[in-house]
Order: structure tokens, then sequence, then C-alpha cells
């Protein structure tokens, strides 16, 4: 076959003797066993696959570079420049960090107390729950006689009067003997064998004053409810029972100037009654009624083991149900620690201290009387310390936390107090006004 043969490798590509081919003078082509210009060596099939991987792996190298740039390895506190993500810059501040821990609380009136009611006798009348009660005012009525509130520490243990003073032996002569000895009278001697008259009974003495601290605590209530006629001491005179007649008149009472055991009930001060312990027509007791304080308080059975805050004259804030702060102040911690209620001890609850809040600005409150409120208390406190948003810090992949500065750069951060969205941090690259950024 005479004319310009052109051979192709395996992969499509023309293939030549040497130079560019010449036309053939009539011999055949290079094809034959031993002919010059034979084609050279064909390419290797996987030569363009070795290509495309060895630029793959120098990708996936350049990357695996950055992402090490970018995330501080290398062990330094700061670490090469990478491009700024995206994100807010803020400022390293110099502030107060103040730990604030919330608890709940329950406001009220305090647990009621019952009234030490020595009456006996039936139950006439009942007061309505929540009525306050104040000194000279009716409590309940027992047989239908008052039971007044007084105020003083010491309880009533006994009646209160003037006392029967001792009996009074009579004189000598006394029964009309005039002599003794003889002559007028019996006439001794003289033989008639007359009886002499009876002796007269002793004469009674005059009343004596009652003494002691409860005189001076009761003179005290009647001089304050306006009653005047006598001295405010220890001593219950004929003035002091005169002043109480008058009072007993004003209470309905007979005029007997004398103050039964039952007849009145001491408190601190100002009540606010509670629920009663009886119905109309039962005896009384000392269950008959229960008082509370006339004040709001917040009850918090604090934590035990997390009760170090509890120290009174503490200042604390009060959250009510509408979300206001009231000012608060720690007034008492109890002593004992308790389970929770139900508890029983075997499930291994955390045992409580009952802690009590008052609340200086009762104003403040409303007319809420009881309810679920949070207590907010003071923990720790870090003063004149870097911080940060809590935002702004971010994971290193050698562990720990750090920062990005404006221009890329990350630098380790040391974390302490967190508190309020802020956390304090320390490290030899950071300053007080350095710039950070908060990722998005």
């Amino acid at each position: 076959m005479n004319g310009m043969f052109t051979g192709r490798s395996t992969d499509g590509e023309p293939t030549a003797g040497g130079a560019e081919p010449e036309p053939e003078t009539g011999t055949g082509t290079g094809t034959e066993p031993g002919q010059e210009g034979t084609a050279p060596p064909r390419r290797a099939p996987g030569r363009r696959r070795s290509r495309t991987v060895l630029v793959a792996a120098a990708f996936v190298l350049v990357t695996a570079v950055a992402v090490v740039g970018a995330l501080g390895l290398g062990g330094g506190d700061e670490g090469p420049a990478a491009p700024p993500r995206a994100g807010s810059a803020v400022a390293v501040t110099r502030t107060t960090l103040v730990e604030r821990t919330k608890v709940e609380g329950t406001l009220g009136y305090g647990a009621e107390i019952p009234l030490p009611v020595k009456a006996t006798g039936t139950v006439t009348w009942l007061p309505e729950a929540g009525t306050t009660a104040e000194r000279g005012d009716t409590l309940l009525r027992v047989d239908d006689r008052p039971v007044v509130l007084l105020y003083g520490p010491l309880p009533m243990y006994r009646e209160l009067g003037m006392t029967a003073g001792p009996t009074t032996a009579p004189e000598p002569g006394a029964n009309g003997d005039t002599d003794p000895g003889g002559g007028a009278g019996t006439g001794k001697g003289s033989g008639t064998g007359t009886a002499p008259p009876p002796t007269a009974p002793p004469a009674p003495a005059p009343p004596q004053p009652l003494r002691g601290m409860d005189v001076l605590q009761f003179e005290s209530n009647l001089a304050a409810l306006g009653y005047e006629g006598f001295t405010v001491d220890e001593r219950f005179t004929t003035g002091t029972e005169r002043a109480v007649k008058r009072w007993q008149k004003a209470l309905g009472l007979p005029e007997t100037g004398r103050i039964a055991l039952g007849d009145v009930v001491y408190a601190s001060g100002r009540v606010r009654l509670g629920r009663a312990g009886v119905r109309l027509g039962a005896a009384a007791g000392d269950n008959a009624l229960t008082y509370t304080g006339t004040t709001r308080k917040v009850l918090v059975d604090a934590s035990a083991q997390e009760a170090s805050w509890a120290v009174r004259g503490t200042d604390v804030t009060v959250g009510l149900p509408d979300g206001s702060p009231v000012k608060g102040t720690v007034a008492s911690v109890g002593r004992q620690a308790t389970s929770p209620e139900g508890d029983g001890g075997g499930s291994g609850g955390p045992p409580t201290v009952p802690v009590t809040i008052t609340v200086p600005d009762q104003r403040a409150l409303g007319r809420l009387e009881s309810g679920p409120v949070t207590v907010e208390y003071v923990g720790r406190k870090r003063e004149k310390v870097l911080a940060v948003p809590v935002a702004a810090l971010v994971a290193l992949a050698e562990g720990g936390h750090g920062l990005e500065t404006e221009d890329g750069r990350f630098v380790t951060a040391r974390t302490g107090l967190f508190a309020d969205g802020m956390v304090e941090v320390s490290g030899p690259a950071l300053r007080e006004g350095l710039k950070v950024r908060i990722p998005q």
C-alpha cells in the first residue's frame, strides 16, 4: 500500500519517526521490524492521575497549616497572624466582678404561734383570720368575757389584786375585863361563879399591796391605755385597784378591781391573728388561737453546705413575683439543720437551715402578703481585674481558652471568676484596652 501512514499511540496522540514525516518514495512505512523511524515509546496510562493526586495533597497540606496557625498551635502565648474573621470587636476592660447567686424563698408573716390563752370555759366569739390586734383589743371571748391583748414579755401566771393582810389578835381587856386580878368583872374570889364573856374575834387587817414584776408590766399597760390615779411600779395598790375597776366598766365586766388569770394575754407587740384551733362552742385552751407578727418577711431553706452567705446583717435582694427587686437583710439563721420535708433522711437529700430575711420597706411589697420569691446574694467578688464578655472566649486546640485579636492572632487567656456575662481573664499578652473579637 503506497501513501503516508500516521500511527497513533494508545492514548490517541500521533506518533512520528523522529522529525516531521516526509512523503514516502515508494517503500513501506516503518511499521515493520527493523525499519528506521519507529514510533517513540508510549506514555504510561497513570501519569495524569498521579499529577492530580499530587495537586490535591498539596491543597490539603496548605489548608492544615492555615488551620494550625489560626488555632494558635505551637505552645506560645501568641500565634501567627491569620486573616481576621467576621465579628464585633470589644476592648479588654479592668473592672470589679461580683458573683451573684439566687435561691428560692417564701414571703409571708412567719410561722403561726399558739396564743397562751389561759381562760377556761366555752369559746363564744372568734376573730377573722388575718385581723391585726393591738394593745387593749379583744382577742376572743370565753363565756362571753373578753380576753384582752396586752404587751410584755412575762406571761400571765397569777391573779392580780390587793392581797388580804394578816389577822390581828385582840388586845388585853378587849372583852371588857378591866381588872383581870379582881374587883369589877369576874370578882376574883367573889364566889358568884359567873363565866367570863366570850372573847371578840381578831380584827381583820387592811389589804396589802401585791408586789412583783408582773404588776409593773400590767400597770405599764394600764397607763398606756389612758388610765391614771396610781404609780407605775411593782406595787398593786388601792390606786391601781380603782383604775382596774374603771377599765372593767369600759369592757362591760363586773367591777371587781382584780384581774383573773385568763383575762389578759401578753405578746411582744401588735399581732396578726391566724387560724383558730377551735370552733365556737368548744372549750378554750392554749390552741384556741394562733398569731404571727404584723411584718412581712422572707423565709429561705438554705442548703447547709452553701449557707456561708447567711450571716446576720447581710444585705440581699428579694425578687417579687412581678419581677421587681426589694432590699432585704438577713435577720436570723437557724442553728439546727434538718432534712427536706418528707425525705425521712433516707434519700440523701441535702440538709437545710432556716434563714429569715426582713424587708425594711414594707410599702415596697405592695399588697402582696404571701407567695414565692427569689433571694439574690453576693458570693465571691474580684476587684480591678481584666475582663471580657464570655462570648469572646474561644477554645484552643491544645486545650484551654484564648482570645482572637483584631489582626487575627490568637492569645492565651486564663479564666477566673464568671459573673454577669463577663469573665475574668489573665495572660502575658493581655492588657487593658486590647481589642478582641467576639466570633459570629
